[in-house]
Protein backbone atom coordinates (compact mmCIF):
# COMPACT_ATOMS: atom_id res chain seq x y z
CA UNK A 1 0.00 0.00 0.00
CA UNK A 2 1.23 3.29 -0.81
CA UNK A 3 2.67 6.35 2.24
CA UNK A 4 -0.51 7.71 2.00
CA UNK A 5 -2.65 5.08 2.13
CA UNK A 6 -1.07 3.02 5.09
CA UNK A 7 -1.01 6.91 6.91
CA UNK A 8 -4.68 6.59 6.23
CA UNK A 9 -5.37 3.23 7.44
CA UNK A 10 -3.58 3.90 10.37
CA UNK A 11 -5.05 6.62 11.19
CA UNK A 12 -8.73 5.80 10.51
CA UNK A 13 -7.75 2.37 13.27
CA UNK A 14 -6.46 4.66 15.40
CA UNK A 15 -9.36 6.23 16.46
CA UNK A 16 -11.80 3.54 15.61
CA UNK A 17 -9.65 1.24 18.04
CA UNK A 18 -9.41 4.49 20.46
CA UNK A 19 -13.66 5.34 20.44
CA UNK A 20 -14.76 1.35 20.14
CA UNK A 21 -12.56 1.29 23.72
CA UNK A 22 -14.49 4.62 25.27
CA UNK A 23 -17.78 2.99 24.53
CA UNK A 24 -16.96 0.29 26.85
CA UNK A 25 -17.49 3.09 29.41
CA UNK A 26 -21.11 4.00 30.28
CA UNK A 27 -22.09 6.60 32.86
CA UNK A 28 -19.96 5.29 35.20
CA UNK A 29 -20.03 1.92 34.65
CA UNK A 30 -19.56 -0.64 32.23
CA UNK A 31 -21.08 -1.28 28.79
CA UNK A 32 -21.18 -4.95 28.92
CA UNK A 33 -22.93 -5.58 25.22
CA UNK A 34 -19.74 -2.97 23.69
CA UNK A 35 -17.14 -5.38 26.33
CA UNK A 36 -18.90 -8.77 24.67
CA UNK A 37 -18.72 -7.40 21.60
CA UNK A 38 -14.88 -6.53 21.56
CA UNK A 39 -14.10 -9.40 23.78
CA UNK A 40 -15.64 -11.82 21.34
CA UNK A 41 -14.12 -9.90 17.78
CA UNK A 42 -10.61 -10.43 19.35
CA UNK A 43 -11.51 -14.52 20.01
CA UNK A 44 -12.40 -14.52 16.55
CA UNK A 45 -9.76 -12.26 14.96
CA UNK A 46 -7.17 -15.02 16.74
CA UNK A 47 -8.87 -17.86 16.89
CA UNK A 48 -9.16 -17.37 12.64
CA UNK A 49 -5.52 -15.94 12.74
CA UNK A 50 -7.13 -12.60 10.64
CA UNK A 51 -5.07 -9.35 11.15
CA UNK A 52 -6.60 -6.72 9.11
CA UNK A 53 -3.12 -4.59 8.95
CA UNK A 54 -1.68 -7.94 6.76
CA UNK A 55 -4.29 -8.14 4.75
CA UNK A 56 -4.48 -4.48 3.58
CA UNK A 57 -0.61 -4.91 3.00
CA UNK A 58 0.70 -3.07 6.26
CA UNK A 59 2.08 -5.92 8.79
CA UNK A 60 2.53 -4.84 12.13
CA UNK A 61 5.70 -5.96 13.81
CA UNK A 62 4.09 -7.60 16.13
CA UNK A 63 1.70 -10.02 14.64
CA UNK A 64 -0.70 -10.74 17.61
CA UNK A 65 -1.33 -7.40 18.10
CA UNK A 66 -2.25 -6.79 14.83
CA UNK A 67 -5.10 -9.69 15.83
CA UNK A 68 -6.04 -8.01 19.01
CA UNK A 69 -6.71 -4.79 17.02
CA UNK A 70 -8.27 -6.44 14.20
CA UNK A 71 -10.67 -8.22 16.99
CA UNK A 72 -11.71 -4.46 18.40
CA UNK A 73 -12.64 -3.18 14.84
CA UNK A 74 -14.72 -6.17 13.99
CA UNK A 75 -16.60 -5.58 17.21
CA UNK A 76 -17.89 -2.73 15.13
CA UNK A 77 -19.62 -4.41 12.68
CA UNK A 78 -19.54 -5.22 9.02
CA UNK A 79 -20.78 -1.77 7.68
CA UNK A 80 -17.10 -0.25 9.14
CA UNK A 81 -15.19 -3.04 7.96
CA UNK A 82 -16.37 -1.92 4.81
CA UNK A 83 -16.18 1.77 5.04
CA UNK A 84 -12.12 1.53 6.06
CA UNK A 85 -11.96 -0.90 2.94
CA UNK A 86 -13.75 1.94 0.94
CA UNK A 87 -11.39 4.37 2.07
CA UNK A 88 -7.90 2.59 1.18
CA UNK A 89 -8.92 1.49 -2.02
CA UNK A 90 -9.87 4.98 -2.84
CA UNK A 91 -6.77 5.97 -2.00
CA UNK A 92 -4.93 3.47 -3.37
CA UNK A 93 -6.91 4.45 -6.73
CA UNK A 94 -5.56 8.01 -6.95
CA UNK A 95 -2.16 7.50 -5.73
CA UNK A 96 -1.57 5.18 -9.16
CA UNK A 97 -3.41 7.67 -11.17
CA UNK A 98 -1.11 10.17 -9.91
CA UNK A 99 1.78 8.06 -10.98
Amino acid sequence: MEEIGTLLLLAVSAEAIWETLLMVKLNGGINKEKLGAIVIGIILAIAARVDFFYIMGVPLAIPYLGMVFTGIIISRGANFIHDIIKITEVVKIKNKAQI
